[in-house]
């Protein structure tokens, strides 16, 4: 989906595809008819932006093969969909019965994450549509914390100059510009857009940004107003916007409270969890470490990193942080000139959410996930831009 900012330049709105499991390019290929389409249906739109998410080695047949890479891109166009964004950060397995801290390997200091992003790159320059020469790939940040030091750091500093000459070496044989964005989550070396900073002035590339994921945010209690304005000062570019929404609850020490917070306590993924205290942010790895016991102070509100549908908050005693994703986005867009394009809303813990809640066909996640968009666009509109055909 297209908007027209107020100063004439284009916004993409999509939606990521690592909500769908697919490892191989038959598996993309399927997403795009079983899912994308279908969504893009029930918006009644003739064209459908997806951030895509192209595991290894879905990417590697595509790379290998200039045929299949040829074939993808004619039934993107097909089915009314465009990519101009991809989801870098799950390598491999994001689909399985568990992801948890897998997600972060290969990291920044393995040759294989730096391989793996030349290929998603140069893949971008040749999905991207015709009219449009500037795509987005977001990857996680870095590394997980631990372990991790000053060797590793350097290592993965070099990973990313080399990255980021790859990615001018690509502009002048394409014409298509590909930018990265190190998307901070809570428990990574860089947990924050504040975390960020530091080695991205190190990096010195315009290539080279901040993917803000607003449950990210949410989850570590950033105010969107300061992150922002850091990032500016620092001169570090918002590459792209993930809008999410994280899990939020009051008054974690009340029983029905942490009841309700255990229905989302699930073996799939990791639901880092965040409480803020006179001493500074407090967390645990994960949301059934801080149900436990008392590793985390329960006398103010915690938030976890648990992606809930922007369009369907959690019943009460429990909440979702989509005001803080409306706060960032109006500080996003909202101004004379946008500081970002890509927007991707990406909710991908569907089939994770309490059993009552959780789509059971195909049918009903294409709905969701429609609802998901229509609030999206809508916040949009509100902000004054406009939907373009």
């Amino acid at each position: 989906m297209r908007f027209r900012h107020p100063d004439g330049s284009t916004v993409h709105l999509a939606y990521c595809t690592n909500v769908h499991p697919a490892e191989t390019l038959e598996g993309v290929l399927a997403q795009l008819r079983d899912h994308c389409e279908p969504v893009r249906r029930r918006l009644g739109r003739d064209r459908l932006g997806i951030g895509l998410w192209l595991a290894r080695d879905a990417a590697r047949s595509l790379i290998t093969d200039p045929a299949s890479l040829r074939a993808l891109r004619a039934e993107i166009d097909r089915r009314g969909l465009e990519v101009v964004t991809l989801n870098g950060f799950p390598y491999e397995g994001f689909g399985a019965e568990e992801v948890k801290y897998r997600v972060y390997q290969p990291d920044w200091t393995r040759p294989e994450r730096l391989a793996h992003t030349t290929d998603l790159a140069r893949l971008l320059a040749a999905l991207l549509p015709d009219d449009i020469t500037e795509g987005t790939i977001s990857t996680l940040p870095i590394a997980w914390r631990t372990p991790f030091d000053s060797r590793a750091a350097d290592t993965a500093r070099t990973a990313l100059t080399t990255l980021a000459e790859r990615l001018d070496a690509l502009e002048e044989l394409t014409g298509k510009s590909v930018r990265i964005g190190l998307e901070p989550e809570p428990g990574c070396t860089v947990e924050s857009t504040a975390d960020a900073i530091a080695p991205l002035t190190a990096l010195s590339s315009p290539r080279i940004g901040v993917c803000v994921d607003t449950c990210h945010l949410a989850t570590s209690f950033e105010d969107p107003h300061a992150a922002l304005d850091a990032l500016g000062s620092a001169g570090i570019p918002v590459v792209k916007t993930q809008l999410s929404a994280a899990l939020h609850a009051e008054h974690p020490h009340l029983p029905e409270v942490r009841a309700a917070l255990a229905e989302f306590a699930e073996p799939r993924f990791l639901h880092q969890t965040r409480t803020r205290t006179a001493a500074g942010l407090r967390g645990t790895d994960d949301l059934p470490e801080a149900l436990a016991g008392r590793s985390l102070p329960d006398g103010a509100p915690w938030r976890a990193h648990f992606h809930v549908p922007l369009h369907a908050p959690p019943a009460p005693p429990l909440t979702s942080t989509l005001p803080v994703l409306r706060s960032a986005l109006a500080l996003l867009v909202g101004g004379p000139r946008p500081r970002t394009h890509h927007l991707e809303v990406e909710t991908y813990t569907w089939q994770a959410l309490p059993a009552d809640r959780r789509p059971r066909t195909r049918a009903r996640l294409a709905d969701g996930i429609a609802a998901e968009l229509t609030l999206a666009r809508d916040l949009l509109s509100d902000l004054g831009l406009k939907e373009l055909p």
